[in-house]
């Protein structure tokens, strides 16, 4: 599966998809017994929204393998930049008002205003190389409040060898 999930781009989806509900879904349990919270995601996009079709129908389709149906039991809030990188930190700033309980982030050109917009918000990104970067510590112990998939293939030519 880990194979299968580092060859295939829409697993990198499936990725975020997955860390975004471990984040938000593991302290509802400890609220059960309290009123019903739909998990709002924030999904910042620096593309259009043509450019993320297949790809967010993909997204939707794992939310709906996990049981959340968006509108029934799961909010998503898109935005999009639309090419234009100078949007990005409005748009984030957006979300955080709403608020959102996760962030979901496409690429270090949104994520630099996301990590700016919160500190304490779970963020989830795909990004090239967020340690390079300076996004993250490390890619086994990221620390902080991101999180996420590196798609930097020279670090990961190696695990592909190993497995």
């Amino acid at each position: 599966m880990l194979v299968d999930a580092i060859m295939r781009p829409t697993s990198a989806l499936g990725l975020m998809l997955t860390l975004a509900l471990v984040i938000f879904t593991a302290p509802l349990t400890s609220q059960a017994q309290h009123a019903a919270h739909v998990p709002r995601l924030g999904l910042l996009m620096p593309g259009s929204a043509s450019g993320y079709v297949s790809r967010l129908e993909a997204f939707r389709h794992g939310l709906r393998d996990l049981g959340y149906v968006e509108g029934h039991n799961i909010t998503l809030e898109y935005r999009f930049a639309d090419g234009q990188a100078d949007r990005l930190p409005a748009l984030v700033a957006e979300l955080v008002r709403l608020p959102v309980d996760v962030l979901v982030v496409d690429g270090t050109v949104a994520l630099r205003p996301a990590q700016h917009a919160t500190t304490t918000l779970p963020i989830v990104m795909v990004a090239g190389d967020p340690v390079g970067a300076g996004f993250v510590a490390s890619l086994a112990h990221p620390g902080g409040n991101i999180t996420g998939l590196s798609m930097m293939i020279p670090d990961l030519s190696g695990k592909r060898l190993e497995l």
